[in-house]
This record gives C-alpha cells, sequence and structure tokens, in this order.
C-alpha cells in the first residue's frame, strides 16, 4: 500500500513538471516565433495590358511604371506586363477593364469613346499644331475634364502618356497627292472618325486590330495604313512596305487607364503610389517616343523605303477634307466640348507665343 502512495505521488510530480514544461515551451515560441510563421505576404499582382510589343515606346514606358510601382510598394504590389494584345484587342481589352478581371491598360485615348463619346475628338484629323501644344491641353483641365467622364462608366483615367503621330504607308504607289489614296484598302483604328477621313479621302477603309496588321499587309489584305514611324519599325511594318508620306494627320494620346472596381478597392495610399508612378513615367514615355521615331526614320531609310511629303497644297486640301470630317462628328461629341477644347488650344498658343517673345 504505501509503495503505491509513493508511486502515485511520483507520478504526480512528473506530471507537474511535464506541464511546466510545456507551458513553458508555449511562453517561448510565442515570444520568438519561429521564421517559417513569419512569411511576408505575397505581392498584391496588377495585370497590365497593352497592344504594343515587347520593345515598343508603350510598352518600354510600362516597363518602367512597373518598376517605379515595385519601388515605391516596397514590393508590396506588382504589375504584370501583357503585350503584343495577348489578352484581346482593345475593345476587348476595355471591357475587360471595366468588369475588373484587367486591372489596368494604356491604349489610344480615342478608343475610349465607347464608353465616354467625346474621348473620340481626339481622332479628329490635324487636332494639334504642335507637340507642344498636345502636352499642355491633355495635361491640363481639358485633359482631365475628358477622363473623369470615364469614371461613371467603371474607368479612372490617371494620366497621359507619349502622342503617337500618325502618317501614311502603303506598298503601291508614292501618296504625293489627295488623288494618290484613291482605292487603297488602308488599316484604320477602329473609330468612325478614323473610317469617315480616310474615306473622305478616297481609300478603302479597313478596321482591324494591330498585331494583326503585319500579316494582312504580307498577305496583300490591305494595302497600307497609318502609324507613327516608331510603331512601324516595331512591328517590322518597313518589311513589307515601300512607300511613307509624312503628314502627322493625327496626335493620339495614350491614356492610362485603371479598373474602378479594383480602385475602389484599394488603399489611399495605394491609389496614390498608382497616379505618381503613372505621372513619374510621363516625361520619359514621351522623350522615348521621339527618339525612337527619330531612329525609326534612319531604319527606313536605311531599308530602302522612298519618304515624300505633301506639298502646302496638297496639305491645305487634305486639311479641308479633315475639317469636313469633323464638322460632321462635332453635334455627336457635344458642340459646347468642342469649343472647350479649342479655348484649352489657343490657351496652350499663347503661353507658347509668350514664351517665344524676347525678354525686355
Amino acid at each position: 500500500m504505501g509503495n503505491e502512495v509513493t508511486r502515485c505521488r511520483s507520478c504526480a510530480v512528473l506530471s507537474c513538471l511535464a506541464l511546466s514544461c510545456l507551458a513553458l515551451s508555449c511562453l517561448v515560441l510565442l515570444a520568438f516565433p519561429s521564421t517559417g510563421s513569419a512569411q511576408p505576404a505575397p505581392p498584391r499582382q496588377i495585370k497590365f495590358a497593352l497592344q504594343g510589343t515587347a520593345g515598343s515606346a508603350p510598352h518600354e514606358a510600362a516597363v518602367r511604371f512597373a518598376q517605379d510601382v515595385k519601388s515605391r510598394s516596397h514590393g508590396r504590389l506588382e504589375i504584370r506586363l501583357f503585350a503584343g494584345g495577348v489578352l484581346g484587342n482593345d475593345l476587348a481589352v476595355i471591357s475587360a477593364v471595366r468588369g475588373g478581371t484587367i486591372e489596368m491598360s494604356v491604349l489610344n485615348a480615342s478608343l475610349l469613346a465607347g464608353v465616354a463619346r467625346p474621348m473620340s475628338l481626339f481622332d479628329f484629323p490635324f487636332l494639334f499644331d504642335s507637340e507642344r501644344e498636345a502636352h499642355a491641353v491633355i495635361d491640363g483641365p481639358f485633359g482631365q475634364r475628358l477622363h473623369d467622364l470615364l469614371e461613371p462608366r467603371g474607368l479612372i483615367g490617371l494620366c497621359y502618356w507619349g502622342v503617337g503621330v500618325r502618317h501614311f504607308h502603303n506598298g503601291r504607289r508614292a501618296i504625293r497627292r489627295v488623288e494618290d489614296l484613291q482605292g487603297l484598302k488602308m488599316r484604320v483604328v477602329e473609330s468612325p472618325i478614323y473610317l469617315d477621313f480616310m474615306a473622305a479621302l478616297g481609300a478603302q477603309p479597313m478596321p482591324m486590330p494591330f498585331p494583326e496588321l503585319r500579316a494582312a499587309l504580307e498577305s496583300g489584305a490591305v494595302d497600307g495604313g497609318t502609324q507613327p514611324i516608331s510603331a512601324m519599325v516595331n512591328a517590322r511594318l518597313h518589311e513589307v512596305q515601300r512607300h511613307v508620306t509624312l503628314t502627322g494627320h493625327v496626335s493620339n494620346p495614350q491614356s492610362v487607364i485603371v479598373s474602378r472596381k479594383f480602385w475602389e478597392g484599394l488603399p489611399a495610399a495605394d491609389r496614390q503610389i498608382l497616379l505618381e508612378a503613372a505621372r513619374s513615367v510621363r516625361a520619359d514615355a514621351r522623350r522615348a517616343l521621339v527618339e525612337r521615331d527619330a531612329q525609326g526614320m534612319a531604319t527606313l531609310k536605311k531599308a530602302g523605303l522612298e519618304i515624300h511629303a505633301l506639298d502646302a497644297t496638297e496639305l491645305a486640301r487634305m486639311r479641308a477634307l479633315a475639317q469636313q470630317v469633323i464638322a460632321m462628328h462635332t453635334p455627336r461629341i457635344g458642340a459646347s466640348l468642342v469649343r472647350e477644347l479649342h479655348a484649352a488650344q489657343e490657351e496652350a498658343r499663347q503661353e507658347a507665343r509668350q514664351e517665344l517673345r524676347p525678354a525686355r
């Protein structure tokens, strides 16, 4: 009987010791958690779709944007780039961004006309007199006013990047007069103004996503199109074309857009990171586009393409046809908004004239 009592007491002591050790171990674990349990959260991934292929000016701007976002967020936000239209053409991407399945994109601002019709005024031919004027208008209150129209329709416009200046290219003949466009099958952006302007010039407009253009030129499905010089070279269009005519007839600002659904779910600090990163890249994106155009011109000449320019008379004829198209589309866009645009342009021109005046 005595031995049993002794054994019971010993067991009780051991049990107490075991419980004490267990409690001490728990306290140690709580005080010094293992490194495995403190892994950082994975970065929040943001899909960014664009039609420009790797190496294009828009793609390079997007790469810099992704790097800036990563740096500003200390790795919490990660931009995943999908270039070359792999997530769909522009209209499909716009729909996906509105729905929130793609978070961001950069594209011709006028392609957003299906969301907010006034955006189509960026398709007006011969809209800006200079790159400087274009930047002053789109970076000012008027450009923001247009982007504000997107928010009720599911998109947030952060800013505008480069302004691509378009010229004619084709594989059949030199374009020195308006009549030289007669009957040419010319690829255009899917826009009513583009369609009407090309038709007014006597050409046959062919709406087509940009990634499909080179194959269509090679097969003869289309004869030519209108692109910035850098875009021609990056897409290797110079390999299947013979003539370029420098008209600068359309200036397309690139809108950087975000899904409103995604935007509203972000903390204010992360919204600010995306906004500041997009704006910080803007100047570099524009500078790179100018440099790429200059390099591209050298490439075109080296490849043996014939470079042409319209004389003053023919350019005036083309501008007159453009004015007819603008007059046709102004009621759809809104005459008052077009007047606001002209006021913003005049303000930009006055500022430019003031800066050119010699100091007294």
